[in-house]
C-alpha cells in the first residue's frame, strides 16, 4: 500500500488530472496497440477478440467519476485492472505486449499537445481575421504612430494592424512548424530499447492520426524537445498579442479616445456610474501573462533534468501544458471577438495626427527630394523651422521656413499652402510607397495577402483536423473487423 500522504500529495491529484485529460488518448493507444499485435499475428484473433470486447466494456464516465483509493498506482493500472476483470489477468496481460508505461505515456502526451497546438492556431486565425477586417475598413484612416511613447510620424490603423497581422501570420508558422515536431509517434519505444517482436510502428502511427513514429528509441521516450518548441511558439504568440492588448488598452483611455469597445465587452462600476471598463482586453492582457509564465513554466521544470524517462517530464507537467496552452488561446479568442465590434474614432485620430509636427520629416524629405538638398540639411532646415513656430506662434509658415532656410544658408520659399500639402498627414501616408509601407494603396495590397493567408492557413489547420478524424475513424473500423 502506499503511504498515505504519498496518495495526498501526488497520487490522487495526478489520478484526477489523468482522467480529465488523457482517458480518451489512453483508450486510443489501447485500440490501436491491439490493432496492431492482432495484424501481426502477435497475440491470436481469439485473444484479440476478447480484448476489444473488454475495452469496449469499460465506461468511460465512470472511470472519469472514479475516486482514487490507492488500490492502484494510476489510470494505466485502473484501467488495466477493468480489463483483467473482463477477460481474465492472462488474456488482459497479452495486450502489453511490446509496450511500456513509458511510450504509452509519451505517446499520449503528443497525442495531448497536437491538439492543443491546433486550438491554439485556430485562436491566432481567428484574431487575424478579426484585424483584417478592421485593416480593411481603416485604409485611410490617419494617427500618429509614436516611437518611444512620444508621437513620431502619422501612419494608417490599417499600416498599424497590419504590423501585428504579420506578426501573427509568423505565429501561425511557427505552431504549424511545432505541430509537425509533435505529431510522432513514441509508440513501439517500450521502456527505452524498443522490442524483439515484430511491431509495426507505422501502422500504429497510422491509426492514431500521428504522421509517422519517431526515431531512436531512447529518444522517442527521453526527449523534450517537442514540447519546449510547441510551448515556445505559443509562448511567443501570447507575448506580441499582449503588446498589441496593452496599445488597445492605452487607446480605450479617455485621454487618449480612439477606441470604444462593443457594450457586450465592457463592464461599469458598482459605485461610480460613468465608468465603461474595457475589462475584456484586460482579461485578454491577464491570461496572455499568465499563459506565458505557464508556458515558460515548462521550460524551468524540465532544465537540468535527466535525460531518460522522468515523472519531472511526465504527470507533474502535463496540467501546466493544458492550461498554459488553454489561457493563451483564450486570451487570443477574446481579443479577437472584442476587437470585431470595436469603433475607431477617425476623427479624433486625424486631428492627433496634425498636432506635435509629426509629419516634419516630410518636410526634410521634399526639401532634399525636389530641391536637390542633403538630407542633414534638409533636416536642419525643418528642425529650425519648428523652433521659430513654436517661439513664434501665428507667424505665417511661409515667412518662418524662409528664414530658416537663410539661416541655413539655403534660402527656399514656400507658399503656406504648399507647406499645409507637404505637412498633412494624409500626404505623408500617401508618399510612403515602399513595400510594407502606409501608403492606403500598398495597404490595400497587403490586405489581399494577408487574406489569401490566412485562407491557405486556415485550409492547412483544417486538413490537420480532418487528418486526425480520419485516423479516428479508421481505428474504430479497425477495431471493429478484429
Amino acid at each position: 500500500m502506499f503511504s498515505p500522504d504519498y496518495v495526498r500529495l501526488v497520487l490522487n491529484d495526478n489520478f484526477e488530472d489523468a482522467k480529465a485529460m488523457l482517458l480518451s488518448p489512453l483508450m486510443a493507444v489501447h485500440h490501436a496497440h491491439l490493432a496492431m499485435l492482432a495484424a501481426q499475428q502477435i497475440v491470436s484473433r481469439e485473444d484479440a477478440r476478447a480484448l476489444r470486447a473488454a475495452l469496449g466494456a469499460i465506461d468511460l464516465e465512470a472511470v472519469r467519476g472514479a475516486k482514487f483509493d490507492g488500490s492502484c498506482e494510476d489510470l494505466f493500472f485502473y484501467v488495466d485492472r477493468l480489463v483483467a476483470d473482463s477477460c481474465g489477468p492472462d488474456v488482459a496481460g497479452r495486450l502489453h505486449t511490446a509496450r511500456s508505461r513509458n511510450d504509452i505515456d509519451m505517446t499520449m502526451y503528443r497525442m495531448q499537445v497536437r491538439v492543443f497546438v491546433l486550438d491554439l492556431t485556430a485562436a491566432v486565425l481567428a484574431l487575424r481575421g478579426s484585424l483584417i477586417e478592421l485593416a480593411a475598413h481603416h485604409r485611410e484612416t490617419v494617427f500618429p504612430a509614436h516611437t518611444h511613447t512620444q508621437p513620431a510620424q502619422p501612419s494608417t490603423v490599417a499600416h498599424y494592424l497590419l504590423a501585428v497581422i504579420e506578426q501573427l501570420e509568423r505565429d501561425t508558422g511557427r505552431l504549424l512548424a511545432a505541430y509537425a515536431t509533435v505529431n510522432r509517434n513514441p509508440l513501439g519505444a517500450c521502456a527505452i530499447t524498443g522490442t524483439g517482436f515484430p511491431i509495426d510502428r507505422v501502422r500504429t502511427s497510422q491509426l492514431l492520426g500521428f504522421d509517422g513514429p519517431t526515431g531512436n528509441t531512447y529518444g522517442s521516450i527521453a526527449t523534450v524537445d517537442y514540447l519546449l518548441e510547441a510551448a515556445s511558439a505559443a509562448a511567443t504568440a501570447v507575448v506580441g498579442a499582449g503588446r498589441f492588448v496593452q496599445d488597445m488598452l492605452l487607446w480605450c483611455t479617455v485621454e487618449v479616445g480612439y477606441l470604444r469597445l462593443p457594450d457586450g465587452f465592457v463592464q461599469t462600476s458598482s459605485i461610480m456610474p460613468q465608468k465603461r471598463n474595457p475589462v475584456s482586453l484586460e482579461h485578454a492582457r491577464s491570461l496572455a501573462s499568465k499563459a506565458f509564465a505557464q508556458l515558460a513554466g515548462l521550460a524551468t521544470a524540465l532544465h537540468n533534468t535527466p535525460f531518460g524517462d522522468i515523472v519531472d517530464s511526465e504527470d507533474d507537467v502535463q496540467p501546466l501544458v493544458a492550461s498554459g496552452f488553454r489561457d493563451a488561446a483564450r486570451s487570443l479568442e477574446l481579443v479577437a471577438a472584442a476587437m470585431a465590434g470595436a469603433d475607431i474614432n477617425v476623427a479624433l485620430m486625424r486631428q492627433r495626427a496634425t498636432e506635435n509636427w509629426v509629419s516634419i520629416t516630410e518636410l526634410a524629405d521634399t526639401l532634399a527630394r525636389d530641391r536637390g538638398l542633403s538630407f542633414k540639411t534638409a533636416h536642419a532646415i525643418a528642425a529650425s523651422l519648428v523652433r521659430a513656430a513654436r517661439a513664434r506662434p501665428g507667424e505665417p509658415l511661409s515667412a518662418l521656413f524662409a528664414g530658416a532656410s537663410r539661416a541655413a544658408g539655403h534660402p527656399l520659399s514656400m507658399s503656406d499652402d504648399e507647406l499645409a500639402q507637404v505637412l498633412s498627414p494624409e500626404h505623408f501616408v500617401e508618399i510612403r510607397r515602399t513595400p510594407g509601407g502606409p501608403s492606403p494603396e500598398v495597404t490595400a495590397e497587403a490586405i489581399e495577402v494577408s487574406r489569401g493567408a490566412l485562407a491557405e492557413d486556415s485550409a492547412r489547420l483544417a486538413a490537420r483536423r480532418r487528418a486526425l478524424a480520419e485516423a479516428a475513424r479508421q481505428l474504430r473500423q479497425v477495431v471493429a473487423e478484429i
